[in-house]
């Protein structure tokens, strides 16, 4: 095989294996193609105590320090440049970044711009230089669905285990709009708890010859509640403003935040067509 490898980034509290059934279109393809979990996520999250003790308690869950407050977007970066760097052998692949793992594709296409071949940013957050993303990240039905201060605890914290329909229905709401119900009761039990608010906090000094040389696609989603499509215009207005040399590429997907759920045939179908 002798194009490009794709690699996938998750974005808050997804890991690995959001991108499955993506990854399985791209394999019949016949592209190399793989999945990360980015520190404090999939197999590298950590869950405080209180998320799963029993008998449940609500207040120890809005106090309890997060264990992964000490994470933040230089450690992220550098981690998702060392899985480029292992999976493209030293040679630039494209990589495919969901929601918050935006953030640090940008970071790692700035510290590396020569292992990135393409930047994808499939509802993600693509702040302009200097400003971090979660300046971005206040919409009203995210901060609801958010269980303790995120300044008090180092996290993004949701309470992934709860019972209670309403807040399930919430969840469903703002992830998971267009995407079948038992395939959401199955997502929202692989979610972890805790999201670093560290690499929310962090931002990236943006250059012509560093982030503004790769090649990037955004591709937007007309039904994104986490990210509102005003909100990913203007990421795409800002950042061909500052590179009007290299203008964004955008396509679009009528879907929810999570097309990789609801229609990954052609969210693989569009990745692999660019590349």
């Amino acid at each position: 095989m002798t194009a490009t490898p794709i690699l996938f980034v998750h974005g808050f509290w997804h890991a690995a294996w959001c991108w499955t059934e993506v990854l399985a279109h791209v394999a019949r393809a016949g592209r190399v193609g793989s999945a990360i979990d980015l520190p404090g996520h999939g197999l590298r999250a950590r869950r405080p105590a209180a998320a799963t003790a029993r008998p449940f308690d609500s207040q120890a869950l809005v106090n309890a320090s997060s264990p992964v407050a000490g994470i933040d977007l230089d450690e992220a970066s550098d981690f998702l440049v060392e899985q480029m760097k292992h999976l493209g052998g030293g040679r630039p692949v494209t990589v495919v970044a969901h929601s918050m793992g935006g953030t640090v594709l940008t970071r790692a296409a700035q510290q590396a711009p020569e292992l990135v071949s393409h930047a994808v940013y499939l509802a993600a957050f693509m702040p302009a230089s200097g400003t971090p993303a979660l300046a971005h990240a206040h919409t009203p039905e995210l901060s609801q669905a958010l269980r303790a201060d995120p300044a008090a605890v180092g996290a993004l914290r949701l309470d992934v285990g709860s019972p209670d329909p309403d807040y399930r229905q919430a969840l469903r709401d703002i992830f998971y709009g267009d995407v079948a119900p038992m395939l959401v009761d199955a997502a929202i039990s692989l979610l972890s708890p805790d999201a670093p608010i560290g690499i929310a906090l962090g931002s990236t000094m943006l250059t012509a010859h560093g982030w503004g040389s790769v090649p990037r696609t955004y591709i937007k989603t007309d039904r994104d509640v986490v990210i509102p499509p005003a909100v990913q215009e203007r990421f795409i207005a800002d950042a061909d403003a500052a590179f009007p040399g290299n203008p964004t590429h955008v396509l679009g997907l009528d879907a929810s935040h999570s097309p990789f759920l609801s229609m990954p045939d052609q969210v693989a179908n569009i990745v692999c067509g660019l590349v």
